[in-house]
């Protein structure tokens, strides 16, 4: 495609209006300059004279941003303020290309905004400026556009949720013209405008994270909440998709929700009288903890699966005393024989975490031998460490077996994970148990074995249906960007997002309760 042909169809895309305002009109002419390599192009901006000769008007910043890539980087500078030169480089000829062409926002500020622009000669393009006085764009109106950028910039879907290109453009304008005329203190208006803006993409794990649920995230992240001392609740939390709400998936024994009547399914919906209905399972989790021996009210739902229900839901209000928590996510090893006289190994996994996977080693290196089958159980296992999950699978897979594939918006792979077959178990017979809340790092442990053929999937439903991976940002003020940046795809092309693991072997009695000797026992 030639620089000409790729320009102008950049030009047929480009964004030109933002604020209309009763103001003079200056003309430049933009002239792009193919480089003298294939990945270089160049954009000069040359002032017409004003009507005052004195003061030549020419734009004083060329603001060039691609949504689509990453890869392009822009660099600047004045050419004694005669013109103003871009250089656009790219890693090859196609980013630049579309760089150029993929609804690229194009905007010359000379404090104001680009009204109109059109070819005037080969390889030239018309320039016009309506100038103001005033800022082309309010600082809440960049904070939108930064958050519509940092959105776009790595979203998983290049449809947007069937919004479009167009579609999810057309929200950024609505969220601009939204906040228009407001100020620092409108942060409830800003606020409504990028969560309407941002809920248009029909996907609970974008979200925008006011400065409290950031730092909350971070704390949550970096164990600083409770000064490491382990404080909490006693629950394990998961986002229900259908619902927005975050259900309680398991509770500690012993613990103060389980003290307190809390029951798996429970949905939380206010915390210290807090509404945290749409709040992700991490910041709930991260309300909840704190130092031991403080109090925290809960308010939640319960009908049994966590909202999603029609028929009439019982809320309740329980108070809490945090407590230091020991972690009960260790690997458990027992035994049953079955019915035809085989022994089976279970290795009960309540959680993925840094520890699992040479726990598993352990386990397998002192047992292997004296069992004829192992039965790995992953019921309400709701993840956990993801990399634990994949080298898990590792342990049970020849080498160069797929194990999962991150997909992002380009639809090709950003990053797959495969055996190595080092010290793999590959000979005993092996079953996988799941059931509702099976979930995240489980199903990929669970969706790799399954695949590859090397285990037998046994529950009574599908597992939960967890599939997306998301990417959390700092943004000014403090506040912070969660982005869905890409999705897990099985070794067999799957999507499980929403489906979850549709097991291979459905007995009729396989609850979490029931004993693994119980789910296998017309199996093995």
């Amino acid at each position: 495609m030639t620089y000409s042909r790729t320009l102008r169809r950049m030009i047929s895309v480009t964004v030109v209006s933002l604020l209309l305002l009763h103001l003079d009109e200056i003309s430049a002419f933009v002239t792009i300059i193919p480089a003298s390599t294939a990945t270089t192009a160049r954009v000069a901006i040359l002032p017409k004279p004003s009507s005052d000769a004195a003061s030549p008007i020419h734009p004083t910043k060329l603001l060039i941003q691609s949504h689509r890539q990453l890869q392009t980087t822009f660099n600047s500078c004045n050419n004694n303020g005669d013109n103003f030169l871009v250089d656009i480089a790219s890693r090859t000829r196609r980013q630049l290309t579309q760089s150029f062409c993929a609804a690229t926002l194009f905007i010359a500020v000379l404090t104001s905004p680009i009204v109109s622009i059109h070819t005037t000669a080969q390889h030239q393009y018309h320039l016009s400026i309506k100038q103001s006085h005033a800022l082309a764009i309010t600082e809440n109106q960049q904070f939108i556009a930064d958050i519509w950028f940092a959105v776009s910039a790595q979203y998983f879907d290049p449809t947007y949720n069937g919004l479009g290109e167009d579609g999810w453009r057309k929200r950024e304008q609505e969220a601009m013209k939204a906040v228009a005329n407001t100020g620092p203190e409108d942060t409830a208006v800003v606020e409504g405008a990028i969560q309407t803006m941002l809920s248009a993409l029909n996907d609970p794990y974008t979200r925008y994270l006011p400065k409290e649920k950031y730092a909350a995230l971070t704390a949550y992240a970096t164990n600083t909440l409770d000064g490491g001392t382990g404080g909490g609740i006693g629950v394990q939390l998961l986002e229900d998709p259908r619902t927005k709400n975050v259900m309680i998936m398991a509770t500690t024994s012993g613990g103060p929700a389980e003290l307190a009547g809390l029951q798996v399914g429970d949905a939380i919906v206010k915390i210290d009288g807090m509404d945290v209905s749409e709040w992700s399972a991490e910041l709930v989790a991260a309300k909840c903890r704190g130092m031991p021996g403080g109090k925290v009210d809960v308010d939640y739902l319960r009908n049994g699966d966590g909202g999603a229900k029609k028929e009439v839901i019982r809320p309740g209000h329980v108070t809490l005393t945090r407590a230091k928590l020991n972690s009960n996510n260790d690997v458990q090893a027992t035994t049953f024989m079955s019915a035809g006289g085989k022994t089976i190994g279970v290795l009960k996994v309540p959680s993925f975490t840094t520890d699992t996977v040479q726990q598993l080693v352990n386990q397998l290196r002192s047992s292997s031998s004296s069992i004829d089958a192992i039965a790995i159980d992953l019921r309400g296992n709701v993840g956990g460490y993801m990399p634990a999950g994949v080298d898990a699978a590792k342990l049970f897979l020849p080498a160069r077996a797929h194990i999962i594939a991150e997909v992002g918006q380009s639809s090709s792979a950003i990053k797959t994970y495969d055996a190595d077959g080092i010290g793999a178990e590959l000979s005993l017979p092996l079953y996988i148990l799941v059931d509702a809340r099976t979930a995240s790092a489980s199903e990929i442990f669970a969706s790799a074995l399954q695949d590859n053929r090397r285990a037998v999937i046994v529950g009574t439903t599908n597992t939960f249906g967890k599939g997306r991976i998301q990417n959390v940002q700092p943004l000014q003020g403090g506040s912070g960007i969660a982005v869905t940046r890409a999705r897990y795809i099985t070794p067999s092309g799957r999507d499980l997002h929403g489906v979850g693991i549709p097991p291979d072997r459905k007995p009729e009695q396989c609850e979490e309760k029931d004993a693994a000797r119980t789910c296998l026992a017309n199996i093995v």
